[in-house]
């Protein structure tokens, strides 16, 4: 009979693979989004949670 071995290390290597990419996806694009968002406060853009809870008018969302 055959050994199944060459299948399940190759499963392995694959879900090994798929979850490393994962990670640097959501390593790479936080850093993005932190970018982003330092730009943004240095063109004096603020984030609306910032200002607090008497920060302005509520639009119902």
């Amino acid at each position: 009979m055959m050994s199944h071995a060459a299948y399940v290390v190759a499963s392995y290597a694959v879900a090994a693979a798929t979850v490393a990419g994962l990670i640097l996806w959501v390593l790479t694009d936080g850093r993005a989004r932190r970018r982003e968002l330092q730009q943004l406060e240095a063109a004096g853009i603020r984030r609306r949670s910032a200002a607090g809870p008497a920060g302005g008018a509520n639009d119902g969302r």
